[in-house]
């Protein structure tokens, strides 16, 4: 997702002046090419987030469009006032690129987990917030903040993530996309979780099961149309993210379903859970250990299809 990113961002600075790119002092062997080209649209600001986020405002209240990177929490829950007071408040076009989200730098301890960060962002008034489910979404989405006037948060995975869509999905931003169609479950995935939702999606329909999958790519504003019809077109609603259950993507989904009439399919929220994670190791091995990866995931899941589905055995 992160190439898939920069060389996108590369692609529209060279087709507008006023795209701008700031970074914390990290991003190296990844960003050189960008800067070189564009050494007027570039400023590394140094590891001193809150000034970036600050100058970002600035330079957005200026006019150009401006595109804040750094990796998990540290352009967000570091420069959090920042955000609130000067992008926010002002409506200044900034995008807040958080690359590793989630566990993806788990070898760096939990000071380098991203698994906040969609609650907190989401909350802000006036932030559009988007996890993208692949590369290809990754191109989507960063071509959609670009043209989009306003704050907005941009939550990647780090590097190597498969491609789930083969061709260019239809994108727009607070609208789900139907990766697959189905009739009994649904399974709203968010960011980085898409390849393996797709997994489980398949381990489900050899079972018998017919199951919808949707890439939620944008959590602020929710498309609240296609949750709607996930819980009154399909008997369960499972959420999957690489980020805690509270307040993220199962928060976002569940605060739709509460309003709906008691007839509403079941909700099951799958993530992390609302603790820190003392292990250290690399993605994989965390996602193992939270109960994430494919197996944990459907292990998890199989008491809640047996309640909903009881011909489920």
């Amino acid at each position: 997702m992160r190439t898939s990113f920069l060389k996108t961002l590369t692609e529209l600075a060279a087709s507008d002046p006023l795209v701008t790119l700031i970074v914390g002092d990290l991003g190296f062997s990844v960003i050189e090419e960008f800067a070189q080209t564009f050494p007027n649209q570039f400023v590394n600001a140094g590891v001193a987030e809150q000034n970036m986020t600050g100058l970002a405002a600035g330079m957005a209240l200026s006019g150009r469009v401006v595109f804040t990177y750094s990796i998990g929490n540290f352009p967000v829950l570091r420069c959090l006032e920042q955000i609130r007071n000067d992008v926010c408040y002002h409506q200044a076009n900034v995008k807040i690129v958080c690359v590793g989200g989630g566990l993806s730098y788990g070898n760096l301890g939990f000071s380098h987990h991203a698994t906040e960060d969609l609650a907190i962002m989401r909350a802000l008034p006036g932030m559009v917030v988007l996890a993208p489910g692949d590369p290809v979404e990754a191109e989507c989405a960063t071509r959609a903040l670009a043209s989009y006037e306003g704050p907005a948060y941009l939550r990647l995975g780090r590097a190597g993530e498969p491609a789930v869509h083969t061709d260019r999905p239809d994108f727009r931003l607070g609208r789900a996309i139907v990766v697959r169609s189905g009739t009994e479950i649904t399974l709203i995935s968010t960011g980085a979780m898409l390849p393996s939702t797709c997994l489980l999606a398949d381990r489900l329909t050899e079972r018998g099961l017919s199951v919808r999958v949707l890439s939620m790519h944008t959590l602020q504003p929710l498309d609240q149309a296609a949750v709607v019809r996930a819980a009154t077109e399909t008997r369960l609603v499972v959420t999957l993210e690489e980020h805690s259950i509270k307040g993220g993507l199962g928060g976002a989904v569940a605060e739709v379903m509460a309003e709906l009439p008691k007839s509403s399919a079941v909700l099951k929220r799958l993530g992390l859970r609302r603790d820190f994670s003392p292990e250290v190791g690399d993605q994989r091995h965390l996602q193992h250990i939270h109960g994430i990866d494919v197996d944990g995931l459907e292990r998890d899941l199989n008491p809640v299809l047996i309640g909903a589905l009881p011909f489920v055995g």
